[in-house]
């Protein structure tokens, strides 16, 4: 069988595993305050600035405890249709007692000037008091399609956020992958200056789990660390996530893995292309959308793992291919003999 459904079906990066086994034995406080957080967290400082760093088991945990806390209790999220906390995270947001407002998806992205225009209707309403306030707003890079914010377009949301005085929070967990694509002209240091929290993505990135989020400073709320462990999202061993994102920011390991993942991904689109598979979704990532009639997913199903991601009208499905650090060319070539 080959493997393209996710980017976390595999475990972790063998460099990282190194180092869980080579500081097994190493007694060190927990809760994140052991040496390899303190290192991460640095390592980070230097690619972003001056940042407060603090790690999280995952990346459902961390939408939901930063939205939860970034939020006053009357508050509600603003996210595209498509984004992954209005969709794939079974009502986690909406749990937390705070709405999730949708606006129309472009490409996976929100449009600043539609932000804009929300933000306008909402107050020229006379009965808001009565409504759900939007209090903030956010993005993934890249999209859940795949997609990216160009530069311009992040630095146009990030203008209307601080024009409606709404923070910017921005979705990482497969941040790698989009930093590395030759699509995208936006930087990690641009990500820290244009949002007000981000997080690095590990779980999806070749960490057996993790993710590092980065607080514009000043910005992270009094009592994070007891509202993080309020809500689940902080590991009494918090070593284990230290050691991984110190591992990932050695030697350029992150960079490395998510470039391995999106040079297969475009052999895998250019395969695609080579045999007449049309696009659902023109990604330059990791994640790569095609449509495929009922018989053709039938017939590779039979021999690769691939994700449906939805019906169409016309009876054909949009389904999903996804390379990692695992990713074998020789598996890519393969796939290309079954298409």
């Amino acid at each position: 069988m080959l493997y393209f459904l996710s980017d976390y079906t595999e475990g972790c990066h063998p460099k990282i595993l190194e180092a869980l086994a080579r500081t097994n034995l190493v007694s060190q406080p927990g809760y994140g305050e052991d040496i390899w957080c303190a290192s991460a967290a640095e390592k980070l400082r230097a690619l972003c600035g001056e940042v407060d760093v603090r790690f999280l088991s995952g990346g459902t945990q961390a939408n939901l405890v930063v939205i939860s806390a970034l939020l006053r209790r009357h508050e509600a999220v603003v996210a595209a249709e498509t984004g992954h906390i209005a969709v794939h995270e079974a009502g986690a947001i909406e749990f937390t007692g705070h709405k999730v407002l949708t606006l129309p998806s472009h490409a996976g992205k929100l449009d600043a000037g539609e932000l804009d225009a929300c933000m306008r209707r909402f107050y020229a309403d006379a009965t808001h008091e009565h409504m759900p306030c939007p209090g903030m707003v956010y993005v993934s890079q890249p999209t859940e399609l795949g997609t990216l914010y160009t530069r311009a377009e992040l630095t146009a949301l990030h203008e209307t956020c601080r024009q409606w005085e709404l923070p910017l929070f921005l979705d990482g967990a497969r941040l790698g992958y989009g930093l590395m694509s030759p699509a995208c002209d936006v930087t990690i240091r641009d990500v820290a200056e244009l949002t007000d929290v981000f997080y690095i993505g590990g779980t999806k990135v070749g960490a057996l789990c993790g993710e590092a989020l980065v607080f514009r400073r000043g910005v992270m709320p009094r009592g994070f660390a007891t509202m993080t462990k309020q809500q689940g999202a902080m590991l009494a061993k918090g070593r284990l996530l230290g050691v991984q994102f110190d591992a990932l920011f050695t030697d350029g390991l992150y960079w490395e893995i998510s470039r391995h993942a999106i040079a297969e991904a475009m052999a895998l689109k250019a395969a695609f292309a080579e045999k007449g598979t049309p696009l659902f979704a023109d990604s330059p990532t990791n994640q790569q959308f095609v449509i495929l009639t009922p018989e053709q997913m039938q017939r590779l199903s039979q021999s690769v793992a691939f994700n449906v991601w939805e019906a169409l009208p016309d009876g054909r499905f949009a389904v999903r291919f996804v390379t990692s650090w695992a990713t074998k060319h020789e598996d890519v070539l393969k796939l290309k003999e079954l298409l």
